[in-house]
């Protein structure tokens, strides 16, 4: 391992990462997406920092196969939008840059952020403040294709070897300022079988109330995230012990306390989140078979299906029933749609191709 030091604005030896090389962290580059990798290099001949950063460092330390490479640069949006012909910037608030490519590929290209970027005010920084920015320590690492080293300030390597998801920022503040961050703690533990380390828990209990205040927006995203990953059971368990599970999707959680048998209905719900785990391992699911499975139970227990006078019920009350149990939280018509056309077929009923008036 190297140690490298960083100076503040005085000059003065401030901040010290650890290096780690090849032999240290073990990563084959083989493993690394080539493209992302051009873009390194790219960014690099121009004079500029570039690292591979977050979820796809953990993942590769892991022996997991990374979903996306992200890219961190000390290059401004048009900077890198100039070096690149096939780049578009993206975002209002924070401008990201988005590299495309013929194959459908998408990388995206963030430039460091500065410590005062907070809310709404996001300011470019250096590198050793960037990674102040990041959320927990298992997603604060910064690899260097090229050399093949690992650039980690907050101990993550470490982490990531005991198994345990840390806070980069200190905790009377982390939560406060993104309370999403607690979704995620819950998520990446039950994805990465990571423990929570004993004071996140602790803040994540004692704060839990001020996901409430995140946006309607940034919440169903989290949702799309966690129903595609493979892992909804944990994660689902995990919501609930927290109490976080009342407060992201309430309507769903209350229906398990308002019908008749409601703990059943509740095991149900989280024996329907193994069962399709365990199929996304062997299959790929649509995100409308994902919604069905598990909303199903509680849209049968609160009578949704019941027509009138024996009839069956109108296909697009099924859809409103099914919203009302997300809400707040939005998910698109066309899944929605499908769950619920999947939910008519199996009972031998017809879904109508238009929605009524």
């Amino acid at each position: 391992m190297l140690y490298r030091y960083y100076r503040d604005s005085n000059g003065q030896p401030d901040t010290k990462a650890t290096l780690y090389e090849k032999q240290d962290h073990g990563i084959a580059r083989d493993r690394i997406d080539s493209d992302a990798e051009r873009i390194c290099a790219r960014l690099k001949s121009h004079g500029h920092e570039a690292y591979i950063v977050g979820g796809a460092v953990r993942d590769l330390l892991l022996g997991n196969e990374p979903k996306d490479f992200d890219i961190a640069t000390d290059a401004a949006p048009n900077r890198v939008k100039k070096i690149f012909y096939n780049a578009r910037i993206i975002g209002r608030r924070f401008r990201l840059v988005h590299i495309y490519f013929k194959d459908g590929k998408i990388h995206e290209v963030a430039t460091f952020r500065a410590l005062e970027s907070t809310g709404e005010n996001h300011i470019f920084g250096t590198l050793d403040e960037d990674v102040m920015r990041r959320d927990f320590t298992m997603n604060a690492l910064y690899y260097d294709p090229a050399a093949e080293i690992i650039v980690d300030f907050v101990g993550g390597m470490k982490d990531i070897r005991r198994r345990v998801v840390n806070s980069v920022l200190p905790l009377d503040t982390s939560f406060r300022e993104d309370p999403v961050r607690m979704l995620r703690a819950v998520k990446y533990a039950a994805m990465a079988n990571f423990k929570i380390s004993a004071p996140v828990k602790k803040r994540i209990r004692k704060e839990s109330a001020l996901l409430a205040d995140a946006s309607t927006s940034r919440l169903s995203e989290e949702l799309n995230k966690i129903l595609c990953c493979g892992k909804m059971y944990p994660v689902f368990r995990g919501l609930d012990r927290y109490k976080l599970l009342p407060i992201f999707l309430p309507n769903l959680d209350s229906a398990f306390c308002r019908q008749s048998g409601g703990q059943a209905l509740k095991e149900a719900f989280f024996a329907n989140l193994a069962e399709l785990d365990n199929k996304m391992t062997h299959n790929e699911i649509s995100r409308g078979a994902i919604l069905r499975g598990i909303t199903e139970n509680m849209l049968e227990s609160c009578g949704a299906f019941q027509g009138e006078e024996g009839r069956p019920p109108h296909a697009f009350d099924v859809v409103r029933e099914l919203k009302s149990l997300l809400r707040p939280l939005i998910q698109p018509n066309v899944w929605v749609d499908e769950a619920v056309r999947l939910m008519f077929t199996d009972r031998g009923w017809k879904f109508p191709r238009r929605r009524r008036k």
